[in-house]
């Protein structure tokens, strides 16, 4: 685990983590959404993979150039709202999911240190439609039969490249659909996933019977999923990624672990307890997008993932993935269920702040995901 002290960055290599893991997935996703513009935000749905022969087990070093700027130690007794706003809907996601999201104590809270998003298992009515929907009506309701929460950073910590931390406690059992990833602050290139879409870490079914590829019959779900989302406005939109077991058959539901990616001009990376076991890069990634003529044209080079991004930490219910996976539906004996957050940190690479690079961290067998190339216009 990583010491924080002063915005350096101490690394304590942890020799435990040699055992191998499990074999690795790509994960392919696909999202649904009935609003297909900036107010329809879904969140990935990973749905199939593909066999990789083994997951990297092996840390890397963390370079030391890369500098504080931005953080939370969830060390006071309330929810800090100059760093984050909840969102208060019951829109579902665009993915069918079963929660609402509300901004009550039930279901964000601090506690001795840890920001713990709470699911339950109760029926709620709340506004039918996202917050930053244009026809968003708090008199416009739905009923649904689980309550989470969804905090976000938008207008309160956004940021162009950099190297983006959270160690956190996944929750498990089958419909739990924990997420911590990024969205475009000022949709340069369109209505998603136009303007692009990273997810730092997604998992579904924690501990549930696990259907990948070559699982033994008592095997336990225990995947975590990095993703990219881009290509043009949906229903055009594509993905990206990249599935990962932790060593020695850690399930990321027993303790705490840092989920990571380094982000800078061209290149994502993926970590988990800096372990980089995945890379993305502008040949495999594009942006599509309508111009102030109505005319489709490419984004620049490096597009869409060229922008302010910011940070949302969510437990969804259910959904188009989680409810159609390893067991599937919802089994809702095990709720309530948290996903508890210890930290949330983002650095700046003092080498080269405007691009990102020149503090890359990177493993020889990380998997290099091939992406998406542009279709012709």
């Amino acid at each position: 685990m990583k010491q924080f002290l002063q915005g350096v960055i101490i690394v304590c290599v942890a020799i435990g983590l040699t055992a191998c893991g499990g074999s690795s997935a790509e994960s392919t996703a696909v999202a649904e959404s009935t609003t297909p513009d900036n107010s329809a935000t879904p969140d990935t749905i990973t749905d199939t993979t593909t066999e990789n022969p083994q997951d990297p087990t092996d840390m890397v070093l963390i370079s030391d150039q890369w500098q504080l700027v931005w953080q939370d130690e969830f060390d006071n007794e309330i929810i800090n709202l100059t760093k984050w706003s909840l969102e208060v809907n019951c829109f579902g996601g665009g993915n069918n999911e079963q929660q609402c999201y509300t901004d009550r104590a039930e279901n964000a809270f601090i506690e001795q240190g840890v920001l713990k998003i709470v699911a339950l298992k109760e029926n709620f009515i709340g506004p039918a439609a996202q917050d930053d929907d244009a026809n968003y009506n708090p008199s416009n309701t739905r009923t649904l039969p689980y309550t989470s929460a969804r905090l976000r950073s938008k207008n309160k910590g956004d940021w162009t490249f950099g190297r983006f931390e959270i160690r956190a406690k996944l929750p498990q059992g089958q419909g739990t659909w924990p997420a911590i990833w990024m969205l475009p602050t000022d949709w340069a290139y369109g209505g998603w996933a136009g303007s692009g879409e990273i997810d730092i870490m997604e998992a579904v079914n924690l501990k549930a019977k696990s259907d990948e590829s070559g699982a033994s019959v008592d095997q336990e779900e225990s995947r975590v999923h990095g993703t990219l989302h881009y290509g043009r406005a949906w229903p055009e939109n594509v993905y990206s990624g990249q599935g990962f077991n932790l060593p020695g058959g850690i399930n990321p539901a027993d303790d705490f672990h840092e989920y990571a990616v380094e982000w800078q001009a061209g290149e994502i990376r993926w970590y988990v307890d800096d372990i980089h076991f995945a890379t993305q890069r502008d040949t495999g990634w594009y942006s599509q997008y309508m111009n102030n003529d109505g005319v489709l044209v490419n984004g620049d080079d490096g597009a869409p993932f060229d922008q302010k991004f910011h940070l949302l930490l969510n437990f969804a219910v259910g959904g188009a993935w989680a409810a159609n996976v390893n067991n599937k539906g919802i089994d809702e004996s095990v709720f309530p269920q948290s996903l508890e957050i210890d930290y949330v940190r983002v650095y700046e690479c003092s080498v080269s702040p405007s691009t990102g690079a020149g503090c890359e961290a990177i493993a020889d067998d990380a998997a290099l995901v091939e992406g998406h190339q542009a279709p012709a216009l």
